[in-house]
């Protein structure tokens, strides 16, 4: 028998905060922001399963460079649920709530070989990354420098490691 879902408070609702961010503003921000960290959170996970299912000649290299991916997804994942709670909104970070919200497509489970999995973390990556850039646009249009600030910062680090784990596919033959 399936659980049934605890009843749920509105994670639209908001805790009080002398911030100058209006009410309907923080509402908007930090639903466009549970939406990304649902994403967040899968990346993180998704990351986890390469690491652990990693084989062939590069796994050392490559399960130690899944597993600092995720190390450093989780400090996103961070960074983003602060500051929704900063603007006195519910971080839904369960993975329940991650797995319904997520825009990510499914890690492929089967795979083993090195470069399947350089293949899929290297498309999560760049899908997470295009999401962190619309997200800059999105809070810039909304007026939110400092979650701009975070997503450009989550933006750069996600460039930085889809390029190492790209650097395993690129090298000639």
């Amino acid at each position: 028998m399936k659980p049934q879902p605890a009843a749920q408070a509105d994670v639209n609702a908001l805790y009080e905060s002398a911030s100058d961010i209006s009410a309907k503003r923080k509402v908007e921000l930090n639903a466009l922001m549970n939406r990304r960290l649902a994403s967040a959170i899968d990346l993180q996970a998704q990351m986890k399963q390469a690491h652990w299912n990693v084989k062939g000649p590069s796994f050392i290299a490559l399960h130690g460079l899944f597993d600092q991916v995720a190390t450093a997804v989780a400090g996103y994942v961070d960074l983003i649920a602060e500051r929704i709670v900063q603007l006195g909104g519910i971080a839904a970070g369960t993975v329940r709530v991650a797995a319904e919200h997520s825009r990510l497509e499914e890690y492929p489970l089967t795979i083993a070989d090195g470069m399947a999995h350089v293949a899929a973390v290297a498309k999560a990556l760049s899908n997470f990354g295009m999401e962190a850039r619309s997200m800059i646009a999105e809070v810039t249009i909304l007026d939110d420098a400092d979650t701009a600030d975070i997503f450009t910062e989550i933006s750069r680090g996600i460039d930085k490691w889809l390029w190492m784990v790209e650097a395993h596919a690129q090298a000639s033959t």
